[in-house]
């Protein structure tokens, strides 16, 4: 064993595991594995991208000026209280960096995302998880798990992999809730996809309090996911912390240039909510009358639940599924032992997993054949 030793806990982290894009054999398939956007980015975006060939000898603007500027403009918030990173996943880790440490507590609920247990571990803090209801965040069980040692409470809303949100009013009464010394995190990564009265993505909270930040990511809606592009709105004090620990030049000449072109973009972006909408519901329908039960989604995606009957669990559809050419996301990581994730794809690729579920669930039907 090398002499050189990582910091305590480190090699104790499961490290991250994203959605497949091969199966199991390594064939190509049908990817539905990664919550990616099913009309793929705005092709003002794939021009802009295109556009700074000729500049890629240059340094990126470190402060991303022009891309926060635009974030401002398309979203009514203050420039200066914007904060860009490597993907949304870099402001979740500086935020662990910057406000935990060895003896601290991060919070979280159940079914989270699982890369703030990761970042919280990283920092040499522990994650604690509070119990959902019906899978949803549950306001009075994450109050019930704060003690002295929390220092951060992150709340992915929508939340990934249930889709289930809480409505503005328990956000704020879980802000109520918490000290003024504890950081609330609203990961608002889906945020776009919502068409609901009483959700609120975070602005106002964060406007209101100096203890709250939204983070936001060009990877879903905008279909960015491969330049890797996030986004914080926070107050100015928290904004200074995370410019000191960032990279000097953590987005890319190319993320810069076709985020703006994406925000700029705003009849491609509601389509693509048009899109998710209608076959958000027409997916919901299908797999219902199979069945198969659905959490009450507001995100592109459906976590979907199988039968304990032999040959039809989670495990066997998955198998199945990749025969045909199709690849959903596996959820035991998160807590999830039967059920699988399925993100909204086109219309051809939509009509394709009901076929191959329906298939899969017939009477007799053995998945390993």
């Amino acid at each position: 064993m090398s002499p050189i030793k990582p910091n305590p806990g480190l090699l104790d982290i499961e490290p991250y595991k994203g959605g497949k894009a091969l199966t199991d054999s390594g064939r190509a398939a049908i990817k539905l594995s990664s919550n990616e956007s099913a009309l793929g980015p705005s092709p003002q975006a794939v021009a802009a991208f295109r556009d700074v060939v000729a500049s890629l000898k240059r340094y990126p603007d470190g402060a991303a000026t022009a891309l926060r500027t635009a974030i401002a403009g398309h979203y009514g918030l203050n420039a200066d209280h914007i904060i860009c990173g490597n993907g949304s996943d870099e402001i979740i880790q500086l935020l662990c960096q910057a406000y935990l440490g060895p003896g601290d507590e991060m919070l979280y609920s159940e079914h989270g995302f699982s890369l703030y247990a990761i970042a919280a571990r990283a920092a040499g803090a522990t994650p604690v998880a509070a119990p959902e209801k019906n899978r949803i965040t549950d306001v009075d069980a994450l109050l019930a798990q704060v003690t002295p040692a929390t220092r951060i409470v992150f709340i992915a809303n929508p939340n990934n992999p249930t889709g289930t949100y809480l409505p503005q009013n328990e956000l704020q009464r879980l802000r109520a809730g918490l000290r003024d010394d504890i950081l609330l995190v609203l990961d608002a990564a889906y945020a776009e996809f919502v068409r609901r009265n009483d959700y609120a993505a975070g602005i106002e909270l964060v406007a209101g309090n100096d203890n709250v930040v939204m983070t936001r990511t060009f990877s879903k809606i905008y279909a960015l996911a491969g330049l890797r592009l996030g986004w914080a709105y926070c107050p100015k004090a928290i904004v200074d912390v995370l410019n000191r620990i960032r990279g000097p030049f953590n987005i890319n000449i190319a993320a810069q240039a076709a985020g703006i072109a994406a925000l700029q973009d705003r009849a491609f972006t509601e389509a693509a909510v048009d899109h998710n909408e209608k076959w958000l519901a027409w997916l919901e329908a299908e797999l219902r009358q199979l069945g198969l039960r659905t959490e009450p989604s507001v995100g592109n995606f459906l976590l979907i639940s199988f039968p304990e009957t032999a040959g039809k669990s989670a495990q066997a559809a998955d198998a199945f599924l990749q025969q045909q050419g199709l690849i959903l996301r596996r959820m035991e990581s998160y807590g999830f032992a039967n059920a699988l994730r399925l993100t909204v794809g086109t219309e051809t690729e939509n009509k394709a997993v009901i076929a191959a579920l329906q298939l899969f669930m017939q009477d007799g039907n053995d998945a390993a054949k």
